[in-house]
């Protein structure tokens, strides 16, 4: 039995597919789910999610927010959501590279609202990263 799901953005519905399997980064980890999964309530980090709608997994870059898992639907409400398949990896690699250097830059600094920003910055970057491909 399959697993009904959607990743719906505040603009638009990123996906909506059946699929067999599906990994969620949750803010405790990583979270499998399969058909016949118990009802879920769950934030989910900035990270990369993956499906399995047939053989082959499928990446997208999940920019934080919610997921519920009822009857096996599973609803995913975030800020973002990117396909992997649709990010240019080397693009997606430029894009780390810089955010991981300005998060270095400002690690040390007094500044707390500037470090945050800036590790948001690079978890963003390295969410589109690894679901275009790239390892980090």
């Amino acid at each position: 039995m399959a697993l009904t799901v959607k990743v719906i953005t505040p603009d638009k519905t990123v996906l909506d597919d059946q699929v067999e399997e599906i990994i969620l980064p949750s803010t405790t980890g990583q979270l499998g789910v399969l058909s016949g999964h118990a009802p879920l309530l769950t934030a989910l980090e900035v990270g990369v999610m993956r499906v399995r709608p047939d053989k082959d997994w499928k990446a997208i870059a999940l920019m934080g927010g919610f997921a519920e898992v009822e009857n096996n639907e599973i609803k995913i409400l975030v800020n973002g959501a990117e396909l992997g398949d649709n990010i240019d990896k080397d693009t997606a690699r430029t894009e780390f590279e810089k955010a991981q250097a300005r998060f270095q830059q400002v690690e040390n600094s007094d500044v707390r609202q500037e470090k945050i920003q800036a590790e948001t910055a690079m978890k963003k970057a390295r969410a589109r990263f690894q679901a275009a491909g790239g390892m980090v």
